[in-house]
């Protein structure tokens, strides 16, 4: 019975190790594959890592990236939220997300997630410039500038552009 039951026991954890070792077999791939620029089949490999392995982060918050590339902001919203359902104080996943709102116009939740992400990093000049970018959209743009300028502290480029742009006397 013992013998049978480490069997069993050395089974599962070896199935267990395969799956590890294939989701980030996917994932490795898919990430090879974004950095030459194929989102598309980045994708379809980030799409087969999560399906070994359902809880892994990186592979949705990546994955959303990769989507929004393809102007598929919903499917990146998506990809998002899931990150951020398994890790609730992942800034790049907030920020990512508040870009796809962005892109929708809607900047009220870009403002929030923008928000989100700076409050669990308070030096994301990515997130400061883009809330600022919402804030000016909005007509605000007295925080636009507020933002811009702390991007501008924290070594954004794009910021100085957009606060020529947005935030005009």
């Amino acid at each position: 019975m013992k013998k049978k039951l480490l069997t069993i026991c050395l089974f599962v954890l070896s199935l267990n190790a395969f799956c590890q070792t294939s989701a980030e077999k996917y994932f490795d791939l898919a990430y090879n594959q974004s950095n030459t620029g194929n989102s598309k089949a980045a994708i379809g490999n980030y799409t087969k890592s999560i399906k070994y392995d359902p809880n892994f982060e990186a592979a949705y918050l990546n994955r959303g990236v990769e989507k929004s590339k393809l102007n598929d902001f919903k499917g990146a919203i998506s990809d998002f939220d899931k990150a951020i359902s398994l890790n609730a104080k992942n800034s790049d996943a907030y920020s990512g997300r508040a870009n796809a709102y962005y892109k929708l116009l809607d900047y009220p939740k870009t403002i929030s997630d923008c928000s989100q992400s700076i409050t669990l990093n308070p030096k994301d000049y990515v997130a400061y410039n883009l809330r600022g970018l919402a804030y000016a959209k909005s007509n605000d743009k007295k925080k636009a500038s507020s933002d811009f300028d702390k991007a501008i502290a924290l070594g954004s480029q794009s910021a100085v552009k957009n606060k020529k742009s947005f935030c005009k006397p």
